[in-house]
């Protein structure tokens, strides 16, 4: 974004973003961490397949609490102040993780990271989303998910520090806590949302909060403070108010890539990219966690490239494209399953297919869920419809999470990653049917679209 002769005029509302963008690091870093960290975990608690599911789901179904508390209490408390209490609740479930002496322990405490890494989930693309100008806010929510991507290379990166050390599964859990202080020491010095603001009756606060993210002069400040409460409800949102037609109409997009963007597969390369890389001929922990730093390496690469493009080619078209790749990647990674362990050309084809799939996901499913997620709803329901959405995404991750290695035992290796590209393929006609193009729209222009549709 640098190259952009707008950078300059947006500084103050980059710093914003990318500042609240680090909650994204919680989620990240705890996705990627426990891929090396179950290698040691296994033998050391002596877990089988349906423990160490259990260990690895223990995350996304505490996410899901999570978005549901950030449900309740987001209108009535404020975006940025929940985004610092899911810092802080990171910060002792990672700690409590890595003195876990036994499975229960180690579950309860990987339930509360989940619950912090759900309200900063379900919280901080909110509020991106409603400090961004509508021309950047694809790459803005973006960082949300760059932030995802660069926690995942890092834990890897950790992950291979700590692979051979004595119970260096301890250490790499325990890593978490720090870019959980980062994040807690950032967000204090962030502005309110000022839509939240305005929600609240707080117009001049709202005011002020604009002129610390733009650099637009007084009238354009007033013009989009008239422009918000134009388009908003007085009252706060009620889950009945998810019933009505518009607010249907956006959620089943919101829920509908939710699901989709976890059955889909993505954790389960995630998670498991070291031990699916070691069940094609590598034995060694540490080289299998070096393969999967390349996939880690890519994914970050990838997401930037996403930034640049969601704002220019738009959202559907990337979806389209990325979601192609998935679905091809996911049939090459089955076949080379189907040729055989041991086999050199096996290994290169699962290699190059994880790669392949983490670019495509990278650049359609990974931020423009999220994206999606944060601007397509009104917003006195915005905080209720996000946080369903995101609970959706967080419970559909535990299923697949916990159901991968026994959908291997039951399917085996091909026939699982084959069952995944079929839904990559449903997946293609739900964007094609279903996902509006946003791109360059405010907030209130998109939820016009959706009550037109509702109204046929």
């Amino acid at each position: 974004m640098s190259g952009d002769p707008r950078a300059h005029a947006y500084r103050n509302v980059i710093i914003t973003a990318a500042t609240a963008g680090l909650a994204g690091l919680l989620f990240g870093y705890d996705t990627g961490v426990i891929a090396g960290a179950l290698l040691q975990i296994t033998p050391d608690f002596g877990l089988g397949s349906f423990e160490s599911g259990l260990v690895v789901g223990a995350v996304p179904i505490g996410a899901v609490f999570g978005a549901w508390y950030a449900s309740k209490f987001s209108d009535r408390q404020g975006r940025r102040k929940l985004i610092l209490t899911s810092a802080v609740i990171f910060i002792v479930g990672a700690i409590a993780s890595a003195l876990s002496p036994d499975t229960l322990i180690l579950v309860v405490s990987r339930v509360v990271i989940g619950c912090a890494i759900g309200v900063a989930s379900a919280v901080a693309p909110v509020y991106i989303s409603e400090i961004a100008p509508p021309d950047i806010r694809g790459r803005l929510v973006t960082f949300f998910q760059l932030a995802v991507t660069v926690g995942i290379l890092v834990a890897y990166l950790v992950g291979l520090a700590f692979a051979d050390a004595n119970e260096g599964w301890r250490w790499m859990v325990g890593l978490g806590a720090v870019p959980a202080i980062a994040l807690a020491i950032g967000i204090v010095r962030l502005p309110s949302s000022p839509r939240w603001l305005l929600m609240m009756g707080r117009e001049q606060d709202a005011r002020e909060a604009l002129q610390r993210v733009r650099t637009e002069g007084p009238e354009a400040i007033e013009l989009e403070i008239k422009e918000i409460e134009s388009s908003m409800d007085t009252h706060e949102g009620t889950w009945k108010d998810l019933l009505k037609p518009g607010v249907k109409a956006a959620l089943v997009v919101g829920i509908g890539l939710a699901i989709l963007q976890q059955i889909t597969g993505i954790n389960t390369v995630i998670y498991y990219a070291p031990t699916i890389i070691q069940e094609t001929g590598i034995d060694s922990d540490a080289a299998s966690i070096l393969a999967s730093l390349g996939v880690g390496i890519v994914n970050v690469l990838m997401t930037v490239v996403a930034l640049r493009l969601l704002d220019s080619r738009g959202r559907r078209e990337m979806l389209f494209i990325g979601v192609s790749g998935i679905s091809f990647s996911l049939f090459l990674l089955g076949l080379a399953f189907l040729i055989g362990a041991d086999s050199a050309l096996a290994t290169i084809m699962a290699i190059f297919s994880l790669m392949l799939f983490v670019s495509s996901f990278a650049i359609s499913l990974g931020p423009i869920f999220w994206l999606l997620n944060a601007e397509i709803y009104p917003l006195s329901v915005r905080s209720k419809a996000a946080s369903a959405g995101t609970m959706t995404n967080w419970f559909f991750n535990f299923l697949v999470s916990l159901t991968f290695l026994p959908l291997i035992d039951l399917l085996s290796q091909t026939g699982a990653f084959w069952f995944y590209g079929v839904i990559g393929l449903v997946t293609l006609w739900f964007c094609w049917r279903f996902v509006p193009e946003t791109k360059g729209r405010s907030l209130e222009q998109i939820n016009d679209i959706f009550e037109r549709r509702a109204r046929g």
